[in-house]
């Protein structure tokens, strides 16, 4: 099931906006979120549009997490974080998604909660490419 007016779903201008899609992963999608105040800060979004972990059968769910995992060991993989922080929203978005946010001793909000999006790190074109290449290689 898709929802016209979901980024994730859609795919188009409302997700560029916010992110660049790496690749697929068995039941979900992964993208590099553009705000880079946490290198490396990634989403996980459900392939389907549902709004809640909990509509999601144990099988489904399983694989989900699983695909959280794959991504969150790429991650470490290539920035070697101390912490990859997990976050799940959704109020205004309901489109079940986690965020991976790369966090890093004596940088950025490092201690505690991340900003959603801060506004204070963009990446060129080809820095974006080499990052999701780098991500890409590690999964």
């Amino acid at each position: 099931m898709k929802d016209n007016h979901c980024a994730y779903c859609m795919e188009n201008e409302l997700l560029d906006a916010f992110g660049i899609k790496i690749c697929d992963l068995s039941v979900s999608m992964l993208y590099l979120f553009k705000e880079q105040s946490h290198p490396g800060r990634v989403i996980v979004a459900y392939r389907d549009h549902v709004s809640e972990i909990v509509e999601l059968t144990a099988e489904e769910r399983a694989a989900y997490l699983e695909d959280i995992n794959r991504a969150a060991s790429a991650l470490h993989k290539v920035f070697q974080p101390k912490k990859v922080n997990y976050g799940a929203y959704g109020d205004t978005g309901h489109h079940l998604h986690f965020h991976l946010v790369p966090k890093y001793v004596d940088e950025f909000e490092y201690g505690g909660t991340f900003a959603m999006n801060p506004n204070r790190v963009y990446l060129t074109e080809g820095e974006y490419q080499d990052m999701i290449a780098k991500i890409k290689a590690a999964l």
